[in-house]
This record gives C-alpha cells, sequence and structure tokens, in this order.
C-alpha cells in the first residue's frame, strides 16, 4: 500500500502479519536496543529493520544497522533519506537517495476511530470542520484516524529538515479525495502554521503527500522535493 503514494525514485518495503520467518537479523548494536522490550516491542522492531534493510539492497547500499536517533528518528547510512512504520500486523519502510529528495515520510494506522478525546488534542478546529464534512459525505473511512496518520507523516518528513519538533496543531492539513476513486484514496496538503524549512533555496509553507484507505489499514506518506 505504501508503494502506491510514493514517487518512482522511492524504494519500500512492507511486511504483513506477525510471521517472523524470513526477517534479517538485528545487528548487535540494534539488538541491545531491544534487549530488554518485551516480545512485541522486538518483533515491530526486527520487522521494520528487515524491511529497512532489503529497502537498502534494493537502492544498491549495503545492509547497515538503524539505530534511533534524536527523538527516536532512525540514523540512515549517508547519502539516503527514509521513513519507517509499523502498526498491528504491518509494518513498512522507504527510502530514496537524498540527491532524488529532500525528505519523505510515511505512517500506517489500523482503519478505526481514534480513542475518545485523542482528535481533540491533534485537530485544529478548521480541521475538525472539514473531517466532520468528510464523514457526512463519505462514511466508508475513519478520516480522524487519516487525519492523525498524515500528521505522523508530516512531522516524519518535517524532523530531519528542521531538527526541531512540530506540534500537532503547527500544521493544518487539508484531505481531499481522488475523483472518481471512490472513497479510499487521495491527497493531503499540510500548511506548516509556523515557519517551514528551507529547502534548495526557499523556504517552504506547505508540504504535499497522498494517502489510501484499505484492508484495514490507513496509509499516509508525505514527499519533500528539493525544488
Amino acid at each position: 500500500m505504501i508503494e502506491e503514494l510514493l514517487p518512482t525514485t522511492v524504494v519500500s518495503v512492507a511486511a504483513y502479519g506477525h510471521d517472523e520467518t524470513g526477517h534479517l537479523p538485528l545487528y548487535p548494536e540494534e539488538e541491545a536496543i531491544v534487549a530488554r522490550a518485551v516480545a512485541k516491542r522486538r518483533r515491530e522492531f526486527t520487522a521494520v529493520r528487515s524491511c529497512a534493510r532489503r529497502a537498502m539492497e534494493k537502492l544498491g547500499v549495503p545492509a547497515q544497522p538503524v539505530l534511533p536517533g534524536e527523538r527516536g528518528a532512525p540514523s540512515w547510512p549517508d547519502g539516503l533519506v527514509g521513513s519507517m512504520t509499523h502498526c498491528d500486523g504491518y509494518c513498512a519502510a522507504a527510502l530514496a537517495r537524498a540527491t532524488d529528495l529532500a525528505s519523505l515520510g510515511i505512517d500506517a494506522e489500523p482503519d478505526g476511530p481514534l480513542p475518545e478525546g485523542v482528535l481533540d488534542s491533534v485537530a485544529l478546529p478548521a480541521e475538525a470542520e472539514r473531517l466532520r464534512r468528510l464523514a457526512e459525505e463519505r462514511p466508508g473511512v475513519h478520516w480522524d484516524r487519516l487525519l492523525f496518520s498524515a500528521k505522523e507523516s508530516v512531522y516524519k518528513a518535517w524532523f530531519p529538515l528542521t531538527r526541531r519538533w512540530l506540534d500537532f496543531l503547527e500544521a493544518d492539513i487539508e484531505v481531499s479525495v481522488s475523483p472518481g476513486g471512490g472513497p479510499g484514496s487521495g491527497t493531503l496538503r499540510a500548511a506548516l502554521l509556523v515557519p517551514g524549512p528551507t529547502v534548495g533555496g526557499r523556504r517552504l509553507t506547505h508540504f504535499d503527500g497522498r494517502w489510501t484507505a484499505r484492508g484495514g489499514l490507513v496509509t499516509t506518506a508525505i514527499t519533500v522535493p528539493h525544488t
């Protein structure tokens, strides 16, 4: 699903379910991070890094450890930009050469309603009103969960460019549905409500991306080109 949302310059690898068959082993540095973690955390940590290493191989880059850096953001090999995501039953990694993209962010969530009260903490009033209209017009998607996922993808694309926190309420995301494609896919535009990063000599005011919802999952992706 993630690959459908990304340009051809990005390679992605996804894994479904909880079967550990085929997972690549962790490097010692990675093993040390989850040595005392519960089984579920270890499975997710291992599975998504297995996806990341297979993506490296697709780009012709030798497989390397993927260690959490500042604020938990993954540290990629020199010359690469990327993002990872995992939720119950699904994980994915997406990578591109830094010469092809400035940054990217991906996220996957179960296509179910957000827990009570969460939307109030992540949605601006204008976003909440747009979600209300979408829910009335196209009830086949949990739009609150989609917005949450989009905010996660925006942050994942934002942080490598700025090394700064971005609050949920510092980006105003407009969700559009693809014409004629049913309720399950479309585009995203995130207006940055704080000064954005400078890329290619210009200060960005927004991020663009895509989304899809099917098979029990909501997936979102943001890509930031150099120009």
